[in-house]
């Protein structure tokens, strides 16, 4: 500490004020640096949630006594405490989604409540609970659905219900695909929304996905790709994987037909309906004189000669219509018009006595049998021209080139960014530390060459080290025809006497060359620094 302050006070005021600013500025880095290592390292907890969602886990955050980090819409943990702050906050229903399901009806009462006020009450908790859905998978991180119902307009004929849904991706965007699964989604909870009423729009206002007005069918690419990998998979179980080479070719129908026949068969009756008349007419005739004794009820003029006649009639019409044959085909595109497969396989290397290679192709038996196999596979039809063509040639063998790609032990070892940056300025701060200030401290000043006489050069081992020595730990020695300065062992030669106060005596009598030893000292400590 003597030699500190005697340092300092041979320093000057523009010294004095470079080597305190130095100080206080390693100080505040030890002090920062130390912050950070102390700190604990955040980790995101959650992303992109909406602002009342967000509130309630900053609150939750704030009642548990966790520190946590707001940067923009994110919301960061430390990270040992992830994990377990996802568990905690998941049981108490946070983050919420801003969507409400089913729970909206129970707060309806049978008192006050309209008709129109359940159904438009039910709606919302049917879109919300579409919704709750949707974004339970990974990729959707928010989600609403709006459906368009109109039935219960009484004054309006039944009308087809509609629905839209907006997606917010949590990282990549939508595919085609998964839209066409949350369509099918919507349309399966909702009673007579069919798939191509739905349509799905993702954050940046884009249309995901074709609009479909039927059922499209099969391309011919998506067919000739389905028959190519399952006539693979049958030829590869036999050969080997990479030993066959297999391409479908299929010649689909492009146009819609409609054909409509009708045939009428002269010599074949069919009876439509069936009229049956029948007529019964009867007749009496009666021949006799009139006279009086006719009038009386014995008199012979009762009797008399008398005729009756009966007569029926019956009629049958029968009405026959032509026999009459009609048919409609309609024909949509897509039928399978041709098919072409053309399967390549590999034979096997043989290798004789001397060594030489030789290529032999597949027996035709085994040849015949893949082409029946094949054949059953794509449904050969020889009356519509299909072609099976199948080879056995050489595949050569295609080495590989370049180097190997493997894996390095540096990937293996996983490195925190942060961590890192911490612990290269820690380095650098204590590097500076050693170099800057504890080693001009610690470095010892060697003895003045003013001092020395001329002629003679100073000794390696010949330093001051800033205490007073004794016989057996001296230094050097005075040189010839000159009392030394740095001869401080001698100070000790009497018993008893106070070492500073000769120390004092002695720089008195030799104050220049003392002056001397201290201006060496500070050119050398300016040229150091």
């Amino acid at each position: 500490m003597q030699q500190i302050g005697t340092v300092w006070a041979s320093l000057d005021r523009r010294k004095q004020i470079i080597v305190a600013g130095a100080v206080v500025l390693v100080f505040l880095g030890v002090l920062a640096m130390s912050r950070l290592v102390t700190a604990p390292s955040m980790t995101l907890l959650y992303a992109g949630l909406e602002s009342g969602a967000a509130g309630d886990v900053v609150r939750s955050l704030d009642q548990r006594g966790v520190p946590y980090e707001i940067r923009g819409g994110s919301i960061y943990v430390p990270g040992s405490q992830r994990d377990e702050l996802r568990m905690t906050l998941a049981s108490e229903g946070l983050p919420a989604n801003g969507n409400q399901g089913y729970e909206l009806l129970d707060s309806l009462s049978g008192f006050g409540t309209t008709s129109q006020m359940f159904d438009a009450a039910y709606w919302r908790a049917k879109e919300g609970e579409l919704a709750r859905t949707i974004v339970g998978g990974p990729h959707i991180s928010q989600a609403r659905v709006h459906i368009a119902n109109g039935s219960t307009n009484p004054f309006q004929r039944s009308v087809a219900p509609t629905a839209s849904v907006y997606l917010v991706p949590s990282g990549a965007q939508v595919t085609s695909d998964q839209a066409k699964a949350i369509r099918f989604l919507v349309s399966s909870a909702v009673s007579g929304l069919a798939p191509e009423n739905v349509t799905v729009i993702d954050s940046n206002g884009a249309v995901i996905g074709a609009q479909e007005t039927a059922v499209a069918a099969d391309t011919a690419d998506d067919k000739a790709r389905q028959l190519r990998e399952r006539v693979m998979r049958l030829v590869e179980a036999r050969v080997g994987t990479g030993n066959a080479v297999v391409e479908v070719s299929v010649d689909t129908v492009t146009k819609t037909e409609s054909i409509r026949e009708r045939r009428f068969d002269p010599n074949g009756r069919v009876a439509i309906s069936t009229d049956v008349e029948e007529r019964s007419d009867s007749a009496r005739n009666q021949s006799a004189d009139v006279t009086v004794a006719s009038n009386l009820p014995d008199g012979d003029g009762a009797g008399g000669d008398e005729s009756n006649s009966n007569a029926t009639q019956t009629r049958e019409r029968v009405n026959y219509e032509v026999s009459e044959t009609e048919l409609e085909v309609h024909n949509a595109p897509g039928a399978i018009k041709r098919l072409t497969v053309a399967v390549l396989v590999n034979g096997t290397r043989l290798v004789d006595a001397a060594g030489v290679e030789t290529f032999e192709p597949m027996p035709e038996a085994e040849m015949d049998a893949l082409k029946e196999l094949v054949a059953s596979a794509v449904g050969f039809d020889a009356e519509r021209g299909d072609v099976i063509t199948l080879k056995s040639l050489d595949l050569p063998v295609v080495e590989p080139q370049g180097t190997l790609a493997a894996t390095s032990i540096w990937q293996k070892v996983h490195f925190d960014a942060m961590s890192l940056i911490q612990m290269a300025v820690l380095a650098v701060v204590s590097l500076v530390l050693g170099l800057f200030v504890i080693r001009p401290i610690l470095t010892k000043p060697a003895i003045a060459p003013a001092l020395l006489p001329a002629g003679v050069a100073p000794e390696p081992e010949a330093v001051l080290t800033g205490e007073l020595a004794t016989d057996e730990t001296r230094q050097f020695a005075a040189l010839p025809g000159q009392t030394a300065v740095g001869d401080v062992p001698a100070l000790a030669a009497q018993p008893g006497a106070d070492p500073v106060d000769r120390l004092r005596a002695m720089i008195g009598e030799k104050q220049e060359e003392t002056v001397e030893i201290l201006r060496s000292w500070l050119e050398e400590g300016e040229e150091r620094v």
